[in-house]
């Protein structure tokens, strides 16, 4: 056979596999198959045929965009392929292309005017139409209204204040926001913007984010009709709400010019535009702008830092490209430095809240964790050391005060760069020596630095050999409370080096619980500002490592109440180390189990072994766990994760899931937990977290929905985000347990309704479930199969079982003679639900295995009455879809069987009874065997 009669039959075969896939229900098989078939094809006949039948494929999947695409493709080969035209009315009808899908469907009719669809389509469109028209004249009267209202200066203030929140509402409407934009809404909101009045100007940028929301052509123009600067002017305000909207706005913005660009152009964006680098590049540039300049409010620089932030990063650092944060770098890396290095009580520099120095770190940390090599980090760390050094060569205290708390603000974020600017020459000498000092704002930056560069300086012995002593003698001769519970939290870092590591003690005996001791006092104390008191939780994020200090810690309700107020407070740098302390109450840091032959290897080699503390066993942290749910953590988590600010970060965010899963460990222990909130907070933490707090995430929500009615836990729209965190637990990455919880948790999901199992099976979670119907693992394969058993409810799945050529339905038959209980009951009754959905499957019964008949007739006999109800309602289904089986079965000890069950007595319940009567009155209608009355006639003299 020559190579193109090879290709030729290769073609043939995939589309016809591609077709009985389409008919099976697989939608996702049959685009595979004719994908692979238009590689094959050079015939422009055949390849429209292709392309038509893949856009019926992608109308199912509700991939409108690819289905107009192919569709079109088949018409530019065949315009008169009516098939295809009405596919791509479909098509341009889902993406509200209403006037484009009205023509299609019009020429579908006049070629076919008797074809039912075409006719109904048309009705349809043309109702639409009409109804998109008045709604149009109806917004634009509203809209024409408003602007009166708000243009008319004689107009009182309520009035006006109700027509500014009026066009937020319209502006969230797709009709409405495009009648805003363009009747010169954007001219009117840019003078609401110049207003006196907060709402006013509150309602003007609220409606911004509606016009800007997932369009790319409307945030294009806006961006550049209302420039950069004053946008920026309105987030630098001083008013924190104005500021935070604003920076919403941004935000928004900076989503629709990105992510719009990764999908498919929506419906309502007429035209694939150009990639909007230069309106991006110039948002970045005024964010940039404000970092140092004295005119911008604390509130404006956070929420500038915090955008930068979310933007610059690669998303995903399997993408190479790192342009932007090269141009970030290179362009205001010293505009970063000079907010590190502000100190705000000296007068120079722009104004900062409590919350910026941890914000710029964070950003200084993604920065670099974004450079790909060695030469873009050299890059970074030259360009640091010179603005340290630029600082710490001038005359005078101040300036040199400004180079180390940069270095400090380093040393907290990318710490190699801050190690490296800490090494230079005279630096340490310059931080022991301000230890000394008398200026209490000298003394604090230099006893911050020190506590920061303890354990990571690597030549700095200073701090390694004498750290404890310098602490000591500060934390006792001070006379500033600031000062003493910053030498406090320095000395619980060295003293805590030795981790969870109960044999690795850095001071004498008693000396942490000690420290602890004085950290809680600090943080009950009320009469301490809030920085203060957030310094003794650094204190006990690193002492917790002792099991002592937790027991302690959980002992003390009022100090575990006062930790939690810090973190429901404004002041967002202490999130981390509040996490951080309940990470090491809970347990739920990761724990290596090591090898027992590598330990005792260890002992004989005389080389360290680390050791668990008697404290960390498994009742002791149960019980410290009681002890926070009662003390209020959840509500504190929950306020948590509400936060917006880079202090937020990945890595407190996986630490925020790790205290969940530990919480909700115990079953009795959830409720409480959903009761408070928990259930909502966690969704999010299954989304926009690391890897790892993802997955931890996603198994507290999988206990959740095990044990708790998910209608409840999860209410209206909420329960459906549930499905993608449990989906993506369904991975060999994932252990065992959580496959298995997983499982369970989509069983009870799939069980509600038929929107939950649409949505499982669009998150493509059917074949999965289907893999793990063959796991090893008893408990994992019963899951599986109890999951399928709700699933099968679906219609799609049931067309699964219907398409030829696979043994779904053998491994259901085989499994309802399995001998695990459990895996029984979920096959056997899949078996009676599909039996009874699809009665066509029961004639390929027999075909799965020879002994299909003695399956079904132990399942008769079987003493645990769920197992024979579902027995005798397959065996009904069978007998009343195939005359020919049911003979098959009356011919066999079945009907002995049957007749005693239809009797019922002892141990047979009603409904099993009334199914066995229905096969024996199904036999009679077949005229297999005779009525009782007739038998009874029949033995008459």
């Amino acid at each position: 056979m020559s190579g193109s009669e090879k290709e030729k039959e290769d073609y043939a075969a995939l589309k016809d596999e591609g077709n009985t896939l389409f008919k099976a229900g697989d939608m996702q098989g049959a685009v595979r198959c004719y994908t692979k078939a238009l590689k094959l094809s050079d015939s422009k006949a055949e390849r429209a045929v292709l392309h038509r039948n893949r856009s019926a494929c992608y109308l199912k999947q509700e991939e409108y965009s690819k289905a107009e695409s192919d569709a079109s493709k088949a018409l530019d080969t065949d315009p008169g392929d009516v098939k295809a035209r009405f596919r791509r009315a479909q098509a341009f009808q889902k993406l509200v292309r209403l006037d484009q899908a009205f023509m299609d469907a019009q020429r579908c009719a006049q070629l076919e005017p008797k074809n039912k669809a075409f006719q109904d389509l048309l009705r349809q469109l043309g109702a639409q139409i009409q109804q998109k028209s008045v709604q149009l004249n109806s917004t634009d009267a509203r809209v024409q209204q408003m602007f009166s209202l708000l243009l008319d200066a004689s107009a009182n203030d309520s009035d006006r204040q109700k027509a500014a929140q009026n066009l937020v509402v319209l502006s969230r409407e797709d009709a409405g926001a495009e009648q805003i934009f363009r009747n010169d809404g954007v001219k009117l909101i840019q003078k609401l913007l110049h207003s006196n009045q907060e709402d006013v100007v509150l309602s003007a940028l609220r409606t911004l984010v509606g016009l800007c929301t997932g369009h790319q052509s409307r945030t294009m123009a806006i961006v550049n009709e209302l420039g950069m600067e004053q946008l920026c002017g309105v987030m630098g305000s001083g008013a924190s709400t104005v500021s935070l909207a604003a920076c919403h706005l941004l935000q928004v913005m900076f989503e629709s010019l990105t992510e719009v660009m990764k999908r498919e152009i929506r419906g309502k964006d007429e035209a694939i535009l150009a990639e909007p680098s230069k309106e991006l590049r110039s948002m970045l540039r005024h964010l940039l702008e404000m970092m140092p300049a004295s005119n911008v409010s604390g509130t404006g620089r956070d929420s500038a830092i915090n955008l930068m932030v979310k933007q610059v990063p690669r998303k995903s650092l399997k993408n190479p490209d790192n342009s932007l944060t090269l141009w970030v770098i290179d362009q205001g890396l010293k505009k970063i430095l000079a907010v590190a290095g502000t100190v705000p009580e000296l007068s120079e520099g722009p104004p900062l809240t409590e919350n910026s120095h941890m914000s710029c770190s964070v950003l200084l940390s993604k920065l670099y964790d974004d450079l790909k090599n060695d030469i873009e980090r050299e890059n970074f760390n030259k360009l640091c050391e010179e603005y340290v050094q630029q600082y710490f060569n001038q005359p005078g205290l101040d300036a040199k005060l400004r180079a180390i708390q940069a270095v400090s603000v380093l040393l907290q974020g990318p710490s190699e760069v801050g190690n490296r600017a800490l090494e230079m020459s005279g630096m340490m000498d310059a931080v022991i020596a301000l230890c000394a000092s008398e200026d209490v704002t000298h003394q604090q930056v230099a006893v911050e630095t020190v506590i920061h560069a303890a354990g990571k300086a690597k030549r700095a012995s200073f701090i390694t050999a004498n750290g404890v002593a310098l602490l000591k003698d500060l934390y006792k001769k001070s006379e500033n409370d600031r000062i003493r519970v910053r030498a406090l939290v320095g000395l619980c870092k060295l003293g805590s080096a030795g981790g969870t590591d109960f044999s690795m003690k850095q001071f004498a005996e008693g000396s942490t619980l000690r420290l602890a001791k004085q950290c809680r006092k600090w943080l009950c104390n009320e009469s301490l500002p809030t920085t203060s008191r957030r310094w003794s939780v650094e204190g006990l994020a690193y002492l917790t490592f002792d099991a002592d200090v937790k027991e302690d810690l959980v002992e003390d309700t009022i100090a575990l109440q006062a930790m939690f107020e810090l973190a429901k407070s404004e002041d967002k740098t202490v999130l981390f180390a509040v996490g951080s302390t309940l990470v090491n109450c809970t347990n739920s840091y990761e724990v290596e189990k090591p090898d027992p032959q590598m330990v005792e290897l260890a002992k004989y080699a005389k080389q360290h072994v680390p050791e668990v503390h008697p404290k960390d066993a498994t009742s002791y942290v149960e019980k410290r766990l009681g002890k926070l749910l009662e003390a209020g953590v959840v509500s504190a988590l929950v306020c948590m994760v509400k936060k917006e600010s880079p202090a937020l970060t990945e890595a407190c965010r996986e630490g925020i899931a790790r205290i969940f899963l530990a919480l909700v460990d115990r079953q009795e222990d959830r409720g409480t937990v959903v009761a408070q909130g928990g259930g909502k907070a966690l969704i999010p933490l299954a989304s926009d977290n690391t890897d790892l707090g993802k997955i931890k995430a996603a198994q507290a929500l999988a206990k959740i929905t095990i044990t708790s009615n998910p209608e409840i836990a999860f209410p209206g729209e909420r329960i459906n985000e549930m499905v993608r965190p449990l989906v993506s637990l369904l991975t060999i990455e994932c252990t065992l347990l959580q496959n298995f919880e997983a499982l369970m948790a989509l069983t009870n999901l799939a069980g509600i309704n038929e929107r939950l199992r649409q949505k499982i099976i669009k998150e493509k979670a059917v074949a999965k479930i289907e893999g793990y119907m063959f796991e090893e693992h008893d408990l994992v394969r019963a899951a599986a199969t109890e999951c399928m058993c709700n699933l099968v409810l679906s219609t799609e799945v049931q067309k699964l079982y219907l398409a030829t050529g696979n043994d779904r339905l053998k491994l259901l038959v085989l499994y309802s003679g399995e001998d695990d209980e459990r895996l029984r009951k979920a096959a056997a009754g899949t078996l009676a639900m599909l039996t009874s959905e699809q009665p066509e499957l029961c004639a390929r019964i027999p075909g799965t295995t020879t002994h299909w008949l003695e399956i079904l007739q132990s399942l008769l006999l079987c003493e645990i009455s769920d197992l024979r109800h579902r027995g005798v309602v397959i065996v009904q289904n069978i007998m009343q879809a195939d005359k020919s089986l049911a003979e098959t079965i009356m011919e066999s000890e079945a009907l002995e069987i049957l007749s005693v069950l239809a009797k019922g007595g002892e141990g047979t319940s009603k409904p099993v009874s009334k199914a066995a009567q229905n096969c024996l009155d199904i036999a009679v209608e077949y005229s297999i065997i005779m009525s009782r009355e007739g038998r009874e006639k029949g033995t008459e003299p």
